[in-house]
């Protein structure tokens, strides 16, 4: 499927005439901690579940996956420092999580944290929109980013 998915981007795009889109896998929710991966059959933790499954991605020919900040490290490790990594469950420095709590995420960090540890992208959600003033929130996170 993952090959079949890359393939298929790359021929769209150069029947097109465009360069081809990134094709990203998904590794482990960052709603799932080791008890839960246990619970649903999966006898690895997070880190050593995020690894398979990127090296799986890449040697399929995807240009990246969805992982944790906690697991940015071993997906380096793993797959080099060109293969993107696109992160979620990013949490806001400022008050350390957004405004409702950390709700079903389990493995998250700040921003710049995220992007210290090699992040490609971040995807900021919950601490944006569940905050009282969202573009004040959104200003606090990217001031992180820029260390200011």
């Amino acid at each position: 499927m993952m090959i079949a998915a890359a393939g298929a981007a790359r021929e769209e795009a150069a029947r097109r005439g465009t360069a081809p889109p990134l094709v990203i896998g998904v590794t482990a929710l960052t709603s799932l901690d080791e008890p839960a991966l246990a619970e649903i059959g999966v006898p690895r933790s997070p880190a050593e579940q995020v690894t398979l499954l990127a090296r799986l991605a890449q040697a399929s020919g995807l240009d990246g996956v969805v992982a944790s900040p906690l697991e940015i490290g071993v997906v380096r490790a793993a797959c080099g420092p060109r293969f993107a990594v696109v992160t979620p469950g990013i949490r806001g420095a400022a008050d350390g999580a957004p405004a409702s709590g950390p709700d079903d995420q389990k493995r998250t960090l700040g921003a710049a944290e995220a992007i210290a540890r090699g992040a490609s992208y971040i995807v900021v959600g919950r601490p944006v929109i569940a905050a009282p003033d969202p573009a004040e929130a959104a200003r606090r996170i990217i001031a992180e980013i820029s260390g200011r």
